[in-house]
């Protein structure tokens, strides 16, 4: 039983490390103006992975913080996971040329799903598909428009592209501290065989100790943004919680 990876959030708007209300890019609460050094602190907190979003690039459908992005490769050595208005292989492979680890792709999942197919075809690991939910269904556009598609179809649609994980965020709890939609979450993670990474709501301690338990061993990890900003999550106490899963379930 492998811990629950927990990937702390940096997402970029104007340049800037903020935070959204439901995905609204008119609730923006600016946590940091320097998405490096935000970055840095998180590396130097312990934390394995970063995930970064590019809010602006998702409405835009390309990129518009790619600076702030580069920065953060520069002075990262723990790998970067990377979403927002990632929709040709011309802008997956510069990012993947740039050192980002994983891509994810999300509004063109829904569009064109032989794009990601072909994306992970060619750069094995290295996609991600970004399934964000709201009352059940795939949202895309930056979560502007909500498509028919649930979230467990789109998916298996992927189950043998070779997909690196699924981040499954549920919009109604995110950035909200509502804490994360557990049996939705869950309920994804069984129904494919493709890693899950639980976004939106995660909201405190109480959630990181919901991430030991038995049955979110299913899990690949978890994405925390409010509530480490705001400190309702110690990253150093939600870390070694994590990291004694495997030992306590040893026999």
């Amino acid at each position: 039983m492998a811990p629950v990876i927990l990937y702390p959030a940096i997402d970029l708007k104007e340049g800037r490390c903020v935070r959204l209300i439901q995905g609204d890019m008119d609730q923006a609460t600016v946590f940091n103006d320097s998405p490096v050094d935000q970055a840095a602190t998180f590396e130097t907190q312990g934390f394995e992975w970063l995930h970064v979003v590019d809010l602006d690039g998702a409405f835009a459908g390309k990129p518009m913080n790619a600076a702030a992005v580069e920065d953060i490769l520069k002075r990262m050595s723990i790998p970067v996971q990377l979403g927002g208005g990632i929709r040709d292989m011309k802008t997956v492979e510069g990012w993947l040329a740039k050192g980002v680890s994983r891509v994810i792709i999300g509004t063109a999942a829904v569009r064109d799903p032989d794009f990601v197919r072909e994306a992970a075809r060619l750069h094995p690991g290295k996609i991600a598909v970004g399934i964000d939910a709201k009352d059940g269904l795939v949202a895309v556009e930056g979560w502007a428009q909500t498509s028919t598609l649930s979230a467990e179809e789109l998916g298996r649609r992927f189950e043998d592209a070779g997909v690196a994980a699924i981040i499954y965020t549920d919009i109604a709890r995110d950035g909200i501290l509502k804490g994360l939609n557990f049996p939705m979450t869950l309920g994804l993670a069984r129904a494919v065989s493709i890693p899950v990474i639980a976004s939106g709501g995660l909201a405190s301690m109480a959630d990181i100790e919901r991430l030991t338990q038995p049955d979110c061993a299913v899990l690949d990890g978890a994405i925390s943004g409010r509530a480490l900003y705001d400190g309702r999550i110690d990253p150093v106490e939600a870390l070694a919680l994590l990291k004694k899963v495997p030992a306590s379930s040893s026999p």
